[in-house]
């Protein structure tokens, strides 16, 4: 069993952490504001430490899952910060969802204080998350995958070896181009549907024995027929966030990234417009009341 840190104890942090507790490792927590409550956790064993260099200092691997490039550079950088305490030989899994460019030059700035790098982001939901049903596309070494794929089976189901370091969140804002770019396609259908006075259960139904079912509609199902929106526990703000990465990226390799501009462009107009909390699926009431100005 290892000395764990945890950075980054949110929505889906929080079912990592318990996930690596139920596995029996020990598990030490950056105390932040924007941190799940920790009762639970600190009552299962995990103990906190009050910067990222105090827990550096004291644990043998650091998962990081936090928001973005920005706040993993910081976390790693700023005075008090990761790489002050870092121990020669400890790893670090880098879960977030990160631009592929900063990804290379962090793991670059670890190497040289004798630190080890994946980058590990996710897939999936909070829901799978808690359940430890994750799914991990990692970018780094094939010795390092292997060393640490026993610790990240505590809290993932499907793990993949995408490629060299970097490759990980590549893959993953492909993945969520894919995944959001479905949901913003339908969702804007689904306001239309409403507007034009078709039921919503004839419009599922039509869609789900066609080639308009898959996970996007499943997510989208809740909300378009309750208006639930807990399907798809993702925020506008973050779906922004995504895509920014996204364009960033296939600026950097020079790819066609019309299509992405278009949903950012939705997303952004939602953002700038004050819905940067609404969950994705909200979308669909946002659109079909034009509370989104295009």
């Amino acid at each position: 069993m290892r000395h764990i840190g945890l950075i980054g104890v949110g929505l889906m942090g929080h079912g990592i952490a318990t996930n690596l507790l139920k596995h029996g490792h020990r598990l030490m927590l950056l105390e932040h504001p924007g941190n799940q409550p920790l009762d639970a956790l600190i009552s299962q064993g995990a103990t906190t430490a009050p910067t990222p260099r105090a827990l550096a200092d004291q644990v043998d691997c650091i998962v990081l899952c936090v928001t973005g490039s920005p706040e993993v550079e910081a976390v790693l950088n700023a005075s008090d910060g990761v790489l002050d305490g870092l121990r020669p030989g400890t790893v670090i899994i880098d879960c977030s969802t990160a631009v592929p460019s900063s990804t290379v030059k962090v793991a670059a700035q670890i190497a040289a204080r004798g630190g080890l790098f994946l980058d590990a982001p996710m897939t999936r939901t909070p829901k799978e998350a808690a359940e430890g049903r994750l799914n991990l596309l990692v970018g780094g070494t094939p010795a390092l995958f292997e060393q640490c794929r026993p610790l990240l089976a505590c809290f993932a189901e499907n793990i993949t070896h995408v490629g060299p370091v970097g490759a990980g969140h590549q893959m993953k804002l492909l993945h969520n181009f894919v995944s959001l770019g479905s949901v913003a396609l339908l969702a804007e259908a689904a306001a239309c549907a409403r507007r034009s006075g078709v039921e919503a259960q004839t419009f599922v139904d039509v869609l789900s024995a066609g080639g308009g079912w898959g996970a996007a509609l499943e997510r989208l199902k809740p909300y378009l027929l309750g208006d639930d929106a807990s399907g798809l526990r993702f925020s506008l703000g973050n779906a922004r966030k995504d895509l920014s990465y996204y364009d960033t990226m296939a600026q950097d390799v020079q790819a066609h990234h019309g299509v992405a501009q278009a949903v950012r462009q939705m997303l952004d107009n939602a953002c700038e417009q004050g819905h940067a909390q609404a969950f994705v699926p909200e979308l669909v009431g946002l659109l079909s009341r034009s509370s989104i100005r295009t």
